[in-house]
């Protein structure tokens, strides 16, 4: 799609985002679509266009490899996560039936696909996973009786953090503070220590829980996933480099390397967001900078609006404890920006915002800076956007200590529509 009616230097130029802040902008500007199917290929013009594309699907994730190390090298099947999934139940498991499988990746879909071939192969034809990286996979989402989100959803929870636009007050009380946020987390992770065999099998995650909140990447564990450790129908390898050979997959770690022979290889290695979205775009200066660079967090104020791009919405890229309902927020917040219930700040403020949860974002997931994860600091996210539409941040609980202690939830949200912001 190509950005019509005013040139990228004027775009670049512009103090307030569209020309004038406000969701159609001047009128002037208007995106050009080429929409194929099939053999058909249309032109459509549009004055705002919304992407909802999504960020895990489409555009697969693969590892590099040296030359003649990579699938080519293998005698087996290697294929990505997303074409398992796209083969329907009875290919899939004529696929791994009886055959000796290996998922790349400790992720939700690596460990679901492995006690998926468990279950269908047993200890006889074991799964092997190999990863590089040890997460916060959990059961439940309860530590020693306790919903975790009591620790990181809450009003009070978001005093202990150091959070976009906090100000010398209340960085000066997340700094005081810090031992509780810290105890927080050891509890969370004294209970799964103790529930999951993790340190018999060495699969403790170097990281603390609070940075895999703030990742967005804790995950459910798929049920009696470390019964089938015991029982050997699923084997886990942990290295730090990978290739390919002609039996199967050559591990490395630290002073060896091991061969894991294979029938079948699945790269649940995640997708390449960025890349989907970037493709969606004609021009070589909105490619470059609609996802960022590596190096800072993706560049979206409110997590849907590029400050540069005008005109266009991006919904599904953000993540929180609950992506259906972040998603469900943004577009009720697109919704009264289309209806010009608001205009957006000007683009140097918009930029400065989003220094700021960039900042936020290298201080508590360090590694994962780039998932646009909005978690702990959820209850932050969805005051700014009721701001935004209100005028007024107010508490959304009946009672003050439920609104700091009780944990936010997408009913406290319902009545945000498009007539009122009832607060």
């Amino acid at each position: 799609m190509e950005y019509a009616g005013a040139g990228e230097e004027e775009v670049m130029a512009w103090e307030h985002w569209a020309g004038n802040g406000e969701a159609f902008g001047t009128g002037r500007g208007e995106w050009r679509l080429t929409v194929q199917h099939g053999d058909s290929v249309e032109l459509h013009v549009t004055d705002f266009v919304v992407l909802c594309i999504g960020r895990f699907s489409g555009a697969s994730n693969m590892p590099r490899f040296p030359p003649d190390k990579g699938p080519e090298a293998f005698a087996g099947t290697a294929i990505h996560s997303m074409e398992y999934a796209n083969m329907g139940a009875a290919s899939a498991t004529q696929l791994v039936k009886a055959k000796l499988v290996t998922v790349v990746g400790y992720q939700k879909s690596a460990v679901d696909i492995a006690a998926e071939i468990a279950d269908a192969n047993g200890a006889s034809h074991p799964c092997t996973i190999v990863l590089r990286k040890k997460r916060w996979i959990v059961p439940d989402l309860y530590a020693w009786g306790v919903p975790i989100a009591v620790f990181f959803i809450t009003r009070f929870s978001q005093l202990l953090l150091h959070k976009p636009g906090n100000g010398l007050i209340l960085s000066l009380v997340a700094t005081l503070l810090s031992p509780l946020r810290w105890f927080f987390s050891k509890f969370v992770e004294s209970y799964y220590k103790w529930a999951l065999p993790m340190e018999k099998h060495d699969m403790v995650p170097d990281e603390g829980f609070l940075e895999g909140m703030c990742s967005c990447s804790v995950t459910k564990l798929p049920h009696k996933f470390y019964d089938k450790v015991e029982e050997g129908s699923i084997v886990l390898k942990k290295a730090k480099r990978f290739s390919f050979c002609k039996e199967g997959l050559i591990i490395e770690g630290d002073s060896s390397s091991e061969t894991i022979k294979s029938d079948v290889v699945i790269f649940a290695t995640g997708f390449n967001g960025d890349q989907k979205i970037r493709e969606m775009f004609k021009s070589p200066l909105f490619r470059d900078i609609v996802a960022g660079s590596p190096s800072g967090i993706v560049p979206h104020f409110r997590q849907c609006i590029h400050p540069r791009i005008p005109q266009l919405a991006i919904i599904g890229y953000a993540e929180s404890w609950s992506n259906l309902c972040l998603s469900e927020l943004l577009s009720k917040w697109l919704a009264h920006l289309l209806h010009g219930s608001f205009r957006l700040p000007s683009i140097r403020e918009m930029e400065e915002d989003i220094a700021e949860w960039d900042k936020y974002m290298k201080r508590y997931a360090p590694d994962r800076f780039r998932r646009s994860c909005v978690g702990p600091v959820s209850v932050l996210c969805t005051d700014r956007i009721c701001q935004d539409i209100a005028g007024v941040q107010r508490r959304r609980k009946r009672w003050l200590l439920a609104d700091w202690f009780v944990p936010y939830g997408p009913a406290d949200y319902a009545d945000l529509n498009l007539n009122s912001c009832k607060l």
